[in-house]
């Protein structure tokens, strides 16, 4: 891993304008048992509504840090303006991250200018390589944690986000990827791995989100099978700068009413 370019606290290579312009769109994390939207994620877009592949796209390895940076402080700020009173879900890779300590700078700058409390950020791992340095993603969380973050591994089950991580690292959440989340009401291979996952959750003390749920079938095969947490279409899709319509509340009561 190349050196941290940090100065007097900062990282200096995560300082400067980007050449394209970005925003955020919500979608709610819900719990079934509570029938309650306990989270929102926050997920690139263009400020007309593009794609995240097309904002992705134009990041090349010299803006990676940048635009991590950029991106946590447009989504909190984003979130302080539409009055969000749940936490906020952020993805981040962390290979964007050299020195912890000094890449949270600016995170914790806007959170105190906005009135964000620490406690109500979620950082979700996003891993779209295999990780070499288990250490210095251990670190990461240990130092996220030990400020009061929630930390989620994301796309669990799916690529390179996978058992082994579990052995040396200790994240609040795991995010359960789609792939193991299709059809899983009819599905017996699937349904076997789900039910292995929420006992080995308990016993690391981990909380398991269901990510992808596109059915009611799914979502109550889901929480019926103590994975309560879910996010996906069934509930709400991102919506480009706002939160979820209000006709989530109804819908969550119905699914809770029929667990």
């Amino acid at each position: 891993m190349r050196q941290c370019a940090e100065k007097e606290g900062k990282c200096v290579r995560c300082e400067g304008e980007l050449p394209f312009d970005f925003t955020m769109a919500f979608q709610p994390i819900v719990d079934l048992a509570s029938a309650q939207v306990i989270a929102y994620e926050a997920l690139v877009r263009g400020p007309h509504n593009e794609s995240a592949y097309h904002i992705l796209s134009q990041v090349t390895p010299a803006l990676l840090y940048r635009f991590d940076q950029a991106c946590r402080v447009r989504a909190i700020e984003l979130a302080s303006r539409l009055n969000m009173r749940v936490p906020l879900s952020i993805n981040f890779l962390p290979n964007a991250v050299y020195e912890p300590e000094a890449c949270i700078q600016a995170t914790l700058e806007i959170s105190r200018q906005v009135g964000w409390p620490l406690q109500h950020l979620i950082f979700e791992i996003t891993e779209s390589e295999k990780v070499q340095d288990k250490q210095h993603l251990k670190r990461i969380i240990d130092t996220y944690r030990g400020m009061g973050f929630t930390t989620a591994l994301d796309d669990f089950g799916n690529g390179y986000a996978n058992l082994d991580l579990l052995t040396e690292l200790q994240p609040d959440r795991l995010k359960i990827d789609r792939l193991l989340i299709i059809d899983c009401d009819r599905h017996p291979r699937r349904q076997a791995i789900l039910k292995a996952l929420v006992g080995l959750s308990r016993a690391l003390g981990i909380d398991l989100v269901a990510e992808g749920v596109e059915t009611e079938a799914e979502a109550l095969w889901l929480g019926r099978h103590d994975i309560t947490k879910q996010q996906g279409y069934v509930f709400a899709r991102p919506r480009l700068e706002g939160l979820a319509e209000s006709t989530l509340a109804a819908r969550l009561t119905t699914l809770q009413q029929a667990l």
